[in-house]
C-alpha cells in the first residue's frame, strides 16, 4: 500500500513509518512546512520516499493521512483527486482542542467521507466532530531501550518552545521545580528560558538536542518532570517511561491513563509534585524501582506492535 502523509510530527511519524507499507512524503525545494521531506534527526526506513508535488498527480496513492486542515485542499490540488471521495483518507488529530473547550468544533466535522483518528480518548471526548466517523489509535513508541542510569541528581524536562508557549507548557512552573532539584530543559528553542525565569545556571540549564542524542541525555537524569498543562499526550512523557525513568507530571488531559499507580507521581498540586521530585532525586533505589514499573506500563500500553496493528486494521477498513 502507498500512503501519502506530510512530515508534521517527527516522533509520531517515526513510529508510523515502521509499518509494512510505502510512505510518500512531499518535498519542496525550500523544505518548508508543506514539503519537509524525510526526517534528518530521526531514523526512518527506506520505505519512506520523498516526492515533489508535481509527481504526485501521476502517482498511485492508496490512502491519504491528513494532519492539518489545509492539507485537504493541498492534497486535492497536488493529487488531482479529492481525499475521502476519489482516494481513501483519514484525518489524524494530534492535539487536544483549543478555544471554547469543550464546545470546540473540529475543522473536519460533518465530513462523513473521512474518518478522524484521535491519539487519545480524551481528545475524542472533547472535540466536537459532528457526524464525521471517529476512532482512537493510541500512541506507539519505537522502544529506545531501558537506558536510564540516573547518575545525575537532576531532573529532565522536555518541552518545545517553552518561552513562546508559556503557560500551556507549564514554563511558569519551572522555578517551583527548580527549587526541588536542578533542571535540565531539553527540546526545541529552549535557549534563554533560565534567564527569562530568573533562574541561575546551577538550577536550570537549557539545551537543544537532536533526537538521536536526546534519549541518552534524558536517561542520565534521575527523574523526568512533565509540567505541561494542556496537551494531547506528550510523547516525551511516554519516551521517558520507555527509558525506565520515574515520572512526575501534572494530572491533566490523558496523563492519568498513561501513568498507572506506582509508575510515577501525578497531581495538580505543585507542592506534591515538588516533593516527589525531591524524593526521587534523594533516593536512587526508589527512582530505579519506579522507573522499572513505568517502563513495563509503557511497553504494555504504548508498544510499537500494538500501534502498528491498530493502524493496519484501520487502513484495511477505510480502503476496502
Amino acid at each position: 500500500m502507498r500512503i501519502l502523509l506530510w512530515h508534521v510530527h517527527g516522533s509520531w511519524t517515526t513510529a508510523f513509518v515502521q509499518g509494512p507499507h510505502t510512505y510518500l512524503v512531499p518535498v519542496t525545494p525550500d523544505r518548508g512546512p508543506d514539503g519537509l521531506g524525510r526526517a534528518v534527526t530521526f531514523d526512518w526506513p527506506d520505505s519512506v520516499v520523498e516526492l515533489p508535488p508535481e509527481r504526485l498527480r501521476e502517482t498511485d496513492v492508496d490512502l491519504v493521512v491528513l494532519q492539518r486542515p489545509h492539507e485537504l485542499g493541498l492534497a486535492e490540488r497536488w493529487l488531482g483527486r479529492r481525499p475521502g471521495r476519489d482516494v481513501p483518507a483519514v484525518y489524524l488529530e494530534h492535539n487536544a482542542p483549543d478555544g471554547n473547550v469543550p464546545d470546540t468544533r473540529h475543522p473536519m466535522a460533518d465530513r462523513p467521507e473521512l474518518t478522524i483518528v484521535h491519539v487519545t480518548h480524551f481528545n475524542r471526548l472533547f472535540w466536537d466532530c459532528g457526524t464525521t466517523p471517529t476512532t482512537v489509535i493510541e500512541h506507539g513508541i519505537v522502544d529506545p531501550g531501558p537506558l536510564w542510569t540516573g547518575e545525575l541528581a537532576r531532573a529532565a524536562v522536555v518541552v518545545n518552545e517553552p518561552l513562546r508557549r508559556g503557560r500551556t507548557t507549564g514554563t511558569d512552573l519551572l522555578p517551583h521545580f527548580a527549587r526541588a532539584a536542578p533542571l535540565d530543559v531539553f527540546g526545541m528553542r529552549t535557549h534563554g528560558v533560565a534567564d527569562r525565569l530568573g533562574l541561575p545556571e546551577d538550577r536550570c540549564r537549557a539545551q537543544d538536542l537532536p533526537q538521536r542524542e536526546l534519549h541518552r541525555a534524558m536517561a542520565r537524569r534521575r527523574v523526568y518532570v512533565h509540567p505541561i498543562r494542556w496537551t494531547s499526550l506528550g510523547l516525551s512523557l511516554l519516551e521517558a517511561m520507555h527509558l525506565g525513568m520515574p515520572v512526575v507530571a501534572l494530572d491533566t488531559t490523558e496523563a492519568s491513563e498513561a501513568v498507572p499507580e506506582g509508575a510515577g507521581v501525578l497531581s495538580n498540586r505543585p507542592d506534591v509534585l515538588a516533593d516527589a521530585v525531591r524524593a526521587f532525586v534523594a533516593d536512587p533505589v526508589l527512582a530505579r524501582e519506579t522507573g522499572e514499573r513505568a517502563r513495563s506500563a509503557a511497553l504494555a500500553r504504548y508498544g510499537l506492535s500494538r500501534f502498528l496493528d491498530d493502524w493496519e486494521r484501520l487502513t484495511k477498513e477505510v480502503t476496502r
